[in-house]
């Protein structure tokens, strides 16, 4: 798996020298919701393989989702014709669209609302075009519930474990997610939405290793890394992982579009960057063990920390 090389397209995710759990949530300067970046053939083919493999793992809906996951279709699709139109297009004869995707040399006919005219549910048919991973949450009776979703690069979840959960049983895990009352904050937060009015939010989390699909399910094969990180390749084998998220109000179903497009940057690229080196530095000797915890960062965080250190040195001394 690749990575951003320029660094000034990596969404660094931090404002100061500390970090808690917060809702972080801004509105969005330009509202869209995916973004093409230069890794897009290649994730775009690791996306599609991983549903051809794992189909139930990487995606689900529920039956009532039909007219919402069309209209995320639609709004997906007029963002990238209107943000990429050197790169999409889409032609509408009334409900007959025709949808071209120029950088893979694909067109697809579909009649807007019948199902039967595409090989795949309306989500699942264009998180196949986009780099984004894909989550409807519908509202009912006050509160948010996970329905359907694409979801090929978790960072830790399992998607069919948490499909027909509200938003609270999801965060339940979060440490001090109740207790703080973060979850009633954010759940009114997200129930304020307005349609026409997105808001954006960065999470982060190190990774021992570059894997995009670091779902609950598959465990086995990357959490082992966290035990290999060593003073020697923590450079090259530690990433920073961002996942760059959008809300987006979904002005005829009334569900919330949540959109997650993940970033890797190895610590050795991080480190070019003196602000970056130095605030994540005093980021992660700050950050508190319940934290630390939580993102599982508990069995290498010392020797990041180490490594860290050792680069702000060698800066020092040059």
């Amino acid at each position: 798996m690749t990575y951003i090389d320029n660094l000034e397209q990596f969404p660094y995710p931090f404002k100061g020298n500390m970090y808690r759990y917060s809702n972080n949530s801004i509105p969005l300067d330009v509202p869209k919701s995916v973004d093409i970046t230069s890794n897009y053939e290649e994730e775009i083919k690791l996306k599609r393989q991983l549903l051809r493999d794992h189909p139930k793992r990487c995606f689900q809906s529920l039956s009532h989702t039909l007219k919402a996951q069309w209209e995320i279709l639609a709004l997906v699709m007029n963002h990238l014709v209107n943000y990429y139109p050197d790169k999409f297009s889409l032609t509408k004869t009334n409900t007959l669209w025709t949808f071209r995707n120029l950088i893979l040399n694909e067109t697809q006919q579909f009649i807007y609302g019948d199902e039967s005219t595409l090989l795949q549910q309306p989500l699942d048919f264009i998180g196949r075009h986009v780099q984004e991973d894909l989550i409807l949450m519908s509202e009912r009776d006050g509160n948010l519930y996970l329905d359907a979703g694409q979801l090929c690069f978790p960072a830790n979840w399992s998607l069919a474990f948490d499909l027909g959960m509200s938003f609270r049983e999801i965060h339940y895990p979060i440490p001090g997610f109740k207790e703080e009352k973060l979850d009633d904050r954010i759940l009114n937060f997200l129930l304020r939405l307005e349609a026409g009015n997105p808001w954006g939010r960065n999470n982060w989390s190190l990774m021992a290793g570059n894997r995009l699909d670091t779902s609950l399910e598959t465990f086995d094969d990357w959490g082992k890394g966290r035990k290999q990180v060593t003073a020697e390749n923590a450079g090259d084998l530690v990433h920073l992982r961002v996942e760059v998220q959008t809300l987006f109000r979904l002005s005829r179903s009334n569900g919330i579009l949540f959109t997650i497009h993940t970033h890797l940057l190895p610590l050795r690229k991080l480190a070019e960057k003196r602000a970056w080196l130095e605030q994540f530095y005093h980021i992660l000797q700050e950050l508190p063990p319940y934290i630390v915890d939580y993102k599982g960062l508990s069995l290498f965080k010392d020797v990041v920390i180490d490594y860290l250190k050792v680069q702000l040195e060698k800066e020092d001394a040059s």
